[in-house]
């Protein structure tokens, strides 16, 4: 049934709420006990433009007059270059009162010692310190002597220099081979150096403590022949690393012993 239009304007208030109650005072009990619907306003957002310094993109913006960035690097190096030329120029000759003549060493120093640099920046191989000496420029007292150090030496021994040792193969006192110890064991330069240098002293010591003379041990050369078949140049194949071997290199004991040639008589007639 529909109401009519006085009807629905008294129902209004009812008929608009959440719930509708057909007891007018309970509906307006919980109206007043709801709160007022509160209106947030929105946010809007600042559409003015933003100010940007232009003074700080001036160096970027190119000139009608520059050049490109390569012709400035360019241009830098030839400045560097042109700068060591000028220190080559007035600075190198001044170096002339600091020159020394060069003195050969002695006989009393036979010791080569080696280090590395990297320019002064740091690095773990800067504090080894390698000594390299002929033996047969060290105090050893007789070749029983001699013969002892290359077997305590061990691997440190060669025949020839090493190749970083700075010492030509044709000078003077490599009759005996060479001998090679480093360190880089300790954090200073100075120590390892020193226990290099000690640890020359007690071989030297017990090469000439001539109470046990090793003669009956020979020489130790296989990690020679290791580095010749390693370097794969000719050496490794059979009989080049040294000669070819025949009967000359056994034992004479083991030799067989030629059977004696009987003598013929001048008289005897062959039958």
């Amino acid at each position: 049934m529909a109401l009519t239009r006085p009807c629905r304007a008294a129902f209004a208030p009812l008929i608009g709420a959440n719930r509708f109650h057909t007891c007018s005072v309970l509906a307006a009990r919980q109206n007043a006990a709801a709160p007022a619907p509160s209106r947030t306003r929105r946010a809007v957002p600042n559409l003015e433009p933003f100010e940007i310094d232009e003074d700080i993109f001036e160096d970027q913006v190119p000139q009608e007059d520059d050049v490109p960035e390569p012709t400035h690097k360019y241009l830098q190096q030839q400045r560097s270059v042109l700068h060591y030329l000028r220190l080559i120029e007035h600075e190198m000759p001044k170096l002339v009162a600091y020159r020394k003549p060069f003195v050969p060493p002695d006989a009393s120093q036979p010791l080569v010692v080696r280090s590395i640099s990297y320019g002064g920046e740091p690095h773990p191989a800067a504090v080894k310190r390698t000594i390299v000496v002929p033996v047969a420029r060290l105090p050893l007292k007789n070749e029983e002597a001699i013969h002892k150090f290359k077997v305590l030496a061990g691997v440190r021994w060669t025949p020839d220099p090493p190749t970083d040792s700075g010492i030509n193969p044709e000078e003077n006192g490599g009759e005996h081979g060479y001998f090679k110890i480093s360190c880089e064991d300790f954090p200073k330069p100075a120590m390892n150096l020193k226990w290099a240098s000690d640890t020359l002293d007690r071989l030297l010591a017990a090469a000439n403590d001539l109470s046990e003379t090793f003669s009956d041990i020979p020489v130790d050369t296989r990690h020679i022949e290791a580095r010749t078949r390693k370097a794969k140049k000719g050496g490794h194949i059979y009989g080049k690393q040294t000669h070819r071997p025949s009967l000359k290199d056994f034992p004479k004991e083991w030799l067989p012993v030629p059977k004696p040639q009987a003598v013929a008589e001048p008289g005897a007639s062959s039958s």
